[in-house]
């Protein structure tokens, strides 16, 4: 019985052996059906793309278009999508009649939408980076010329826009977007990966600094009026009472590292002069921040010039 079962096993091994080659027929008739999936698969992503954009670009013409694809999105993933009647989806507009009358919102959805386009269009192999990161800029100067008046949308406006229910009722919500933030209130990949390296040289050092401010200045609006709740503070009537805590850390350890960064940019790409007179400053006035020593030892290191290797002597060998 051992013996039958043992050539029963060494058969069946023999067999996926046998089972598992494969001809040049074989392969490239395998090769032949793999290509016509992936293309029907390519066909399909196009299609859907094509689709989502025309919805996009004609509900970005305005705040309403914009509420109204809005809740034709929210209906289709959240009820229409989960086989719930459409008395459900009436009675949650009911509960959040409020919300969906805050004119931010409307707002916030149109900026939504915008990123979404920009990052759709950043997929592309023949996409014009400096013309999306233009666009870019303009959106996110747009969203912090008046914060507050977005402070209750902060979360859809920090969320990543293949996530958003544009995204998912369309289905593009697994696209892969390469070097591109994918929420325009991520200030700091924004700005490193799309407003401030185009500057970068020493005849663009005005324009460098200049893009510097802005993000500083943007930051410091998101802290400040993007928070959930203000802070107590004893000193009633005072303009710091009134500040969140949020707003505190920045001005105290943010803004300062900003600063920095920004005058090691500058130092670095033609400004030397003017970035170590303002380098010397903030380290004056920072002496107690946490990276104070830090900063200091990168100042020493930006003015000692290196030493150059020294040539080697020869005293003492006479020419042959």
């Amino acid at each position: 019985m051992r013996v039958t079962i043992l050539l029963l096993c060494a058969s069946c091994f023999i067999n996926i052996a046998q089972a598992a080659a494969l001809s040049d027929v074989d392969r490239e008739t395998l090769l032949e059906r793999l290509e016509k999936i992936q293309d029907a698969s390519d066909s399909n992503i196009n299609a859907r793309y094509r689709i989502a954009m025309a919805a996009y670009n004609n509900a970005v013409g305005s705040n309403e278009a914009a509420i109204e694809l809005y809740l034709d999105c929210m209906e289709k993933v959240n009820f229409k999508d989960q086989q719930k009647k459409a008395a459900d989806f009436r009675e949650w507009k009911r509960k959040e009649s409020e919300k969906l009358a805050d004119p931010g919102l409307r707002i916030a959805i149109h900026y939504q939408l915008r990123w979404l386009i920009l990052s759709l269009q950043a997929t592309s192999e023949k996409a014009d980076r400096a013309k999306l990161a233009g666009e870019a800029q303009q959106v996110v100067d747009a969203i912090f010329s008046d914060p507050a008046k977005l402070k209750n949308q902060a979360a859809l406006l920090s969320q990543a826009v293949t996530s958003s229910v544009f995204a998912r009722a369309y289905a593009i919500d697994s696209v892969k977007v390469e070097d591109w933030p994918l929420s325009p209130t991520q200030l700091d990949q924004i700005y490193d990966q799309l407003l401030l390296p185009p500057y970068r040289s020493p005849d663009r050092a005005a324009e460098l600094r200049t893009t510097w401010i802005k993000r500083i200045l943007q930051e410091g609006a998101k802290a400040e009026h993007w928070v959930a709740d203000r802070k107590e503070d004893k000193r009633i009537g005072m303009a710091s009472a009134m500040q969140p805590p949020t707003y505190e850390k920045f001005l105290e350890e943010v803004q300062p590292k900003l600063q920095w960064e920004m005058e090691l940019d500058l130092f670095h790409n033609g400004d030397e002069s003017g970035a170590s007179v303002r380098m010397l400053a903030n380290l004056q006035k920072y002496l107690n921040h946490p990276s104070a020593r830090e900063w200091g030892e990168q100042f020493k290191k930006l003015l000692k010039p290196e030493v150059a290797a020294a040539p080697l002597k020869t005293a003492g060998v006479a020419p042959q």
